[in-house]
């Protein structure tokens, strides 16, 4: 009967310690981390490149603006 209860307890300890969650290793932690970050760094690189495009493109069009209104009153001159 002893031997029974002790191979039980024996069985259940191993069960319960098979069951216990296991954590990641910190190398896996750290190549998710470093992933997410690169990732970020890519988003931020992108949005960033947009608007230098966005503020070229809105000084090309100031400067096409301007361009033109000189040549209207330089027609207009030229016109009198």
């Amino acid at each position: 009967m002893k031997k029974f209860v002790v191979l039980s307890l024996a069985a259940v300890a191993t069960l319960a310690l098979g069951a216990c969650s296991k954590e990641q290793p910190a190398v896996a932690n750290e190549t998710e981390v470093t992933n997410e970050v690169v990732d970020a760094n890519a988003t931020v690189e992108e949005a960033v490149a947009d608007i230098n495009a966005t503020v070229d493109n809105a000084a090309a069009d100031v400067n096409a603006v301007a361009a033109n209104a000189t040549n209207a009153v330089e027609n207009a001159t030229n016109a009198m």
